[in-house]
């Protein structure tokens, strides 16, 4: 029956606002709901891929499926890159990251504005809160600015707020694209999300006093899990509102 697999999410939806299933739980094996519910493995998944577009479950790889606990928004402070340290703290994330030195391909070249295979270094961050994912950056920066006495502690492990930091010193430009898309099948494995579920992507670009693009990052967070502020800082001329 084509409505079978949203019978079993209804029915899983009740067990766990119900409270009867408990958050961090496991669920049994796909085989063993499948033949629970009497259904094919193939629509028990339809079921649980419905959950995981609500949130309310999450595959991990090699693991299994188990009940999301409520993952809390933080916000994204738009111009300086940088994610609120009040709500990065009641989040209480955690933030892993990898380095890699690799040469530029792709929108990097424009993003930067330099030639294929330029040297840049990857900075790939990825924070949690709890087990579960919470976002995911690449940070791209040109590889003789990539220096641990230019970076300073920039990418310290830690709390969240040292995850998406700006340059030191600041840049004197930020440039931001924002947009609200589908993940890729990489950043739906990497959050554990449905595919279908919107993410809020920026691509953030910083140059120095000589235009120079120093960093290229490009996030990605789950539309449910931050806000994003921009706040615009109006220069009124004294000249004129004096004469």
């Amino acid at each position: 029956m084509a409505s079978r697999h949203h019978d079993i999410a209804d029915d899983l939806r009740h067990q766990i606002t119900a409270g009867r299933i408990e958050p961090g739980e496991r669920l049994p094996s796909e085989s063993g709901l499948a033949g629970q519910y009497k259904v094919s493995t193939a629509t028990l998944r339809r079921a649980l891929g419905v959950l995981q577009s609500e949130g309310l479950v999450e595959k991990i790889h090699g693991k299994g499926n188990f009940i999301r606990r409520p993952l809390r928004k933080i916000t994204y402070v738009g111009g300086w890159g940088t994610l609120d340290p009040r709500t990065a703290a009641d989040a209480d994330l955690r933030v892993t990251i990898r380095t890699t030195a690799i040469g530029a391909r792709g929108d990097l070249t424009a993003l930067l504005r330099v030639p294929i295979g330029s040297p840049l270094t990857e900075f790939l961050c990825l924070s949690y809160e709890g087990d579960s994912p919470h976002s995911l950056a690449r940070i791209y920066v040109p590889h003789d600015l990539a220096s641990p006495a230019v970076l300073g502690d920039r990418f310290t492990r830690g709390r969240a707020e040292a995850s998406f930091p700006v340059l030191n010193p600041p840049p004197a430009e930020v440039r931001e694209t924002v947009s609200a898309r589908l993940p890729t099948p990489d950043e739906a494995s990497t959050l554990r999300i449905n595919s279908a579920s919107a993410v809020l992507a920026i691509t953030r670009v910083a140059a120095d006093t000589a235009g120079r693009a120093v960093e290229a990052a490009l996030l990605v967070f789950p539309g449910d899990r931050v806000d994003a502020v921009f706040t615009t800082h109006h220069v009124i001329d004294e000249r004129r509102t004096q004469g």
